[in-house]
């Protein structure tokens, strides 16, 4: 592996990442494996594990804690705090008393004393931006975090955290975890050029298309999306199908696997610091492991940019954050009363 620094923070880290999401319930209830799984990761040269509290609501992150018994200090440890974790309304969000909670449960799970980057997972519209720094800043005083970061924030809440920050004399976030592959481009429009202004790391989520970018799931064939975390719409999705069909022909005429294309192309970003790897099985991994050398030439980044334009999401991508205006029909219309322009 060639490291690469992430952002400004002075930490360097493996261009793929170990993604977590997988080990636990939601993907692969089996904790010796996945441990295993995680094992193969280092063994190969990554040093960077992205995990969250919610995967599989702590079980993740007790799975990577066993994993890294003895073999810790070499690690780059993330980790991320926003979603629920339980029924208690106040036990999820950005605020100062969860997130000062939030992180002891994590230290507890992961057995350790500090992360390396803690991470918000979402935006929260419903706290302000400077209590959240202000709690953050102080868990990176005390010694329990080195790094702070955000993760799947729109380019102007990133720009705003780093005003906040400045003006008041806070940590600031050094890094940002949006989503990115072949079929959603979309960040190259604003949150990539804003992460790069700022020095910040860009830990991209997703490099696969949720999966679409295997070349297991083409237009017409019946699909089984048990454990895939998506529906079964996400793999109908006609434009990205379509996206799917055109890169096939370019993976062949290149001589490599579509996921080594997708994988490829997401490190390829001068933006980029690293792509996450979600693998479920000790299969799954090996395969993209095979492309860690691949290099994608101009042809190929050209014909790409051709079938999936720059800048451009070939679809929706669910799992990314979706604004309160967009989710709320309230906050996009006046009252009837005020609606008239007599």
């Amino acid at each position: 592996m060639k490291y690469r620094s992430l952002g400004r923070t002075g930490i360097q880290v493996s261009p793929y990442a170990l993604g977590a999401m997988m080990f636990g319930a939601l993907g692969n209830p089996d904790h010796d494996d996945s441990i295993r799984i995680i094992h193969r990761a280092l063994d190969a040269g990554i040093n960077f594990i992205d995990t969250a509290d919610v995967y599989s609501q702590g079980e993740s992150e007790e799975i990577v804690g066993k994993a890294l018994k003895g073999r810790r200090d070499g690690v780059v440890l993330a980790s991320k705090v926003h979603y629920p974790m339980g029924e208690d309304p106040n036990h999820r969000g950005n605020s100062r008393r969860w997130i000062m909670t939030a992180v002891e449960n994590s230290l507890r799970r992961l057995q350790t004393d500090h992360l390396d980057l803690y991470q918000i997972h979402r935006p929260d519209p419903t706290v302000d931006i400077e209590e959240t720094l202000s709690a953050l800043s102080d868990l990176i005083r005390s010694g329990k975090v080195r790094a702070i970061g955000t993760s799947t924030f729109p380019a102007s809440e990133i720009v705003e955290t780093q005003w906040v920050a400045e003006r008041r004399g806070l940590e600031r976030f050094h890094t940002e975890q949006p989503p990115y592959s072949i079929v959603n481009r979309s960040i190259e429009r604003e949150v990539l050029p804003i992460a790069q202004r700022y020095g910040m790391g860009t830990l991209v989520w997703s490099p696969l298309g949720q999966g679409l970018l295997t070349g297991r799931h083409r237009k017409g064939k019946q699909i089984d999306t048990h454990r895939s975390g998506y529906t079964p719409q996400h793999f109908s999705d006609e434009r990205k199908l379509e996206v799917v069909e055109q890169l096939i022909p370019l993976a062949e005429q290149a001589g490599l696997p579509m996921a080594h294309l997708a994988m490829a192309f997401a490190i390829a970003h001068p933006g980029v610091t690293s792509a996450i790897l979600g693998p479920r099985t000790m299969e799954q991994l090996d395969d993209l492991l095979a492309g860690a050398d691949v290099t994608l030439d101009d042809e190929i980044l050209d014909r790409i940019d051709e079938i999936a334009p720059p800048g451009t999401d070939a679809g929706p991508n669910q799992a990314a954050y979706i604004p309160p205006a967009l989710l709320n029909v309230s906050l996009r219309r006046r009252p009837i009363g005020e609606r008239s322009a007599a």
